[in-house]
């Protein structure tokens, strides 16, 4: 097409209007000599080219075919997942008395009742690495150091694409019950855990199975949960069993007051069931006996927390009050051997007891702030059925309260000074100080409310 359009524009400029026989053969025979010139330079441009190209190959190093192949550009896709990594070093000093048992009175133990750590240690030391697997989950990993021994935490992954305000989680997780439940030891107010939480949980209540989450598309924050799952950790135990072991309920409020305040309000539900919960208690005689409990154990919690910051603000000043309490229901058989229960007396075991814990945090300066928490329980009522002459049945109400201090130089770093005045146990008035630092690496994701 080239060609034909060069030879009629050539045609076009060299014939005028009008012309005669002899002129139009002359235009044709330089219309053909035209023609033969330029197929000859086509001719040479592709001898020029076909030796450029050979020059060309000439040049280019062998490739070694025992080599790894080049990077297709679905593999360079899946070398871009870098997931976000962080490690929360956590620790400090401790001045406790050396108890050998450190338990709540009137509570069933919780199986990891026992001398504190004193003097330095280096717990609760974190290792997080969380990221979106692709547009519709998330996955995160949380390992602990805590007392010489590292494990899961957390490992989960979370769907991003449900729609409609829902939510589900599956794998280890923290339960959505209460209102510190979820938050990690680095994340606390205070170098140590609440007596609530201590008594009811050891720590925090973990669980392996499914959660579900809705949050209703209203002004006022609405937020529902459930949760299912094997139920291994206290209160509950490992039965081994196919099924459910545990499941929870509960559901949260909240909203601001003005520009400066904001609040949230919940209701938990848990129920669990055990089969020989370990643990020890002290008879008539003063003697420790081995028990096992075998039932059911349901727990109802309320919480409430308010929080104030100057035109919401909180680099400055800021406010922190947060409360929770318990109710929690046992019913099943105990199990006792040792000391006046000789070697096992099973008797029918039921329970009903309370307690919660206040707290309040003020930052009165930039990077400065105070705290005191108030813990107390109540033993409320226990009935041992036959073994009812052989244990005793406290009216001994324990309690803490706790003052701390901490300063913050950057968002990285936390140092805490903290001291406790503990009476959880009968005929004990502990004093305790604590010394912690808090230093945060890497990328981290923001602390719920």
């Amino acid at each position: 097409m080239l060609r034909t359009a060069l030879l009629a524009a050539a045609l076009a400029a060299a014939c005028p209007a009008y012309a005669g026989d002899a002129d139009l053969a002359a235009l044709r025979a330089e219309v053909q000599k035209m023609k033969s010139d330029y197929e000859a330079r086509i001719q040479t441009l592709e001898v020029r080219v076909q030796a450029a190209e050979a020059k060309a190959a000439a040049t280019v190093p062998q490739v070694d075919s025992s080599a790894a192949p080049p990077v297709e550009p679905a593999q360079a896709a899946s070398n871009s997942f870098n997931p976000e990594i962080s490690f929360i070093l956590q620790g400090g000093y401790a001045h406790l008395q050396n108890l050998p048992n450190r338990q709540a009175s009137g509570f069933l133990p919780n199986g990891t009742s026992g001398p504190a750590t004193r003097g330095f240690s280096v717990d609760d030391s974190e290792l997080v690495l969380a990221a979106n697997i692709d547009p519709y989950f998330r996955g995160y990993l949380n390992a602990v150091l805590n007392n010489d021994t590292v494990g899961v935490e957390e490992a989960w992954f979370q769907t991003l694409a449900l729609g409609s305000g829902l939510t589900i989680k599956g794998g280890r997780f923290r339960s959505g019950i209460g209102y510190q439940n979820e938050q990690h030891p680095h994340a606390w107010d205070f170098a140590t855990n609440n007596l609530m939480y201590e008594t009811l949980f050891g720590e925090g209540y973990g669980n392996d199975g499914l959660q579900l989450k809705w949050v209703a598309p209203t002004e006022l924050f609405t937020e529902l949960g459930a949760e299912i799952g094997r139920g291994s950790n206290f209160p509950g135990t490992d039965r081994n069993a196919n099924g459910v072991g545990s499941y929870a309920l509960y559901g949260h409020i909240g909203g601001d007051v003005g520009d400066s305040h904001s609040w949230r309000s919940g209701v938990s539900y848990l129920s669990t069931r055990a089969a020989d919960r370990s643990g020890t208690l002290a008879d008539f005689g003063h003697t420790q006996v081995d028990t096992a409990f075998d039932g059911d154990s349901r727990t109802w919690m309320a919480d409430f927390v308010w929080k104030w910051a100057p035109h919401g603000n909180p680099n400055v000043n800021n406010f922190k009050f947060a409360a929770e309490l318990f109710r929690r229901e046992e019913n099943g058989n105990l199990d006792c051997a040792g000391g006046l229960c000789g070697s096992g007396s099973l008797g029918a075991y039921q329970a009903t007891q309370y307690g919660g814990y206040a707290q309040a945090v003020y930052q009165f300066m930039p990077r400065w702030r105070i705290g005191y928490r108030y813990d107390r329980l109540n033993p409320g009522s226990q009935d041992f059925g036959i073994n009812n002459t052989r244990l005793p049945r406290p009216d001994f109400s324990p309690s803490r309260n706790s003052l701390m201090a901490d300063y913050s130089p950057s968002e990285f770093t936390r140092l805490r000074l903290q001291y406790t005045r503990d009476r959880s146990m009968p005929g004990q008035d502990e004093n305790q100080w604590y010394l912690q630092y808090i230093y945060s690496l890497g990328t981290h994701g923001a602390h719920t409310f």
